[in-house]
């Protein structure tokens, strides 16, 4: 679909204004315990085991390519920090992010762009109940929650698969990689990551929310919302993570 500027603009203020609104609804009471228990196993479900498989090749590419790296240098035994430092900053949030994006975004852009062309939503409107309380808030809640999780589950298995590609392949050193690991990486490291996991989540479920909700012209137009919604969030996520990164460096002194 080719939007105009003023096009363009609209959609960014729309989506910007069902952000508040979701932000209005989150202390409304009675919360949809349901709905979010039954939203993150669902989002859980679809992402657990495609972002474990995603993330071995991503800590084994890091650890190869560092390794390699710090081998040309003569510096073997940082590989273990500069891996750790790599999967945690950078490899877990965005793999999370991707996968929450592509697998989850895209199931509740689906199922929220259905109802809306089976005009369930309008119902729910007549009958006074709205849908952002209703439907949003537990899919964006729900999709925070498994965001964060994920993030410590690429985190493990990134680094784990960073140490067995490093130590059984490249002939590193297990007690260097694992005595290395504090060397550059610090505690912050993991909570600037838990935090940017926590962001996307919130970005991917807005959006698919947003586009869910909006879609119009009968199946293909869900079709088209889902692709629409991915491109959108993918977008989002990388310029987040850059401003977010660099604020980061800014507040966070560095070990060096």
């Amino acid at each position: 679909m080719r939007l105009s500027p003023t096009g363009a603009l609209r959609h960014s203020g729309n989506l910007f204004a069902m952000a508040l609104d979701v932000l209005r609804a989150l202390p409304r009471r009675p919360f949809q315990a349901r709905e979010f228990i039954q939203q993150a196993w669902f989002v859980a479900s679809v992402t657990i085991l495609p972002t474990a498989l995603v993330s071995i090749p991503f800590g084994a590419v890091i650890a190869l390519q560092i390794g390699s790296l710090t081998r040309q240098l003569g510096a073997q035994s940082f590989s273990g920090a500069a891996s750790v430092l790599a999967v945690l900053r950078e490899a877990s949030p965005i793999v999370t992010a991707l996968l929450i994006a592509g697998a989850g975004g895209t199931a509740i852009c689906a199922d929220l762009g259905a109802r809306r062309i089976r005009d369930e939503i309008d119902a729910m409107q007549v009958l006074g109940i709205d849908p952002i309380h209703r439907l949003v808030v537990p899919r964006v809640l729900a999709s925070m929650v498994v965001a964060v999780l994920l993030n410590g589950l690429v985190s493990v298995v990134g680094v784990a698969g960073g140490y067995f590609f490093n130590v059984i392949l490249q002939n590193g050193t297990p007690g260097a990689y694992l005595a290395s690991f504090t060397t550059l990486a610090q505690l912050s490291d993991l909570w600037a990551a838990e935090i940017k996991a926590l962001v996307f989540g919130a970005i991917a479920a807005i959006v698919a929310s947003h586009k869910g909700l909006t879609a119009k012209g009968g199946p293909k137009g869900v079709g088209d919302a889902v692709n629409q919604s991915v491109v959108i969030t993918f977008m989002l996520l990388f310029v987040t993570n850059f401003v977010m990164t660099a604020v980061y460096f800014q507040v966070v002194p560095q070990r060096g």
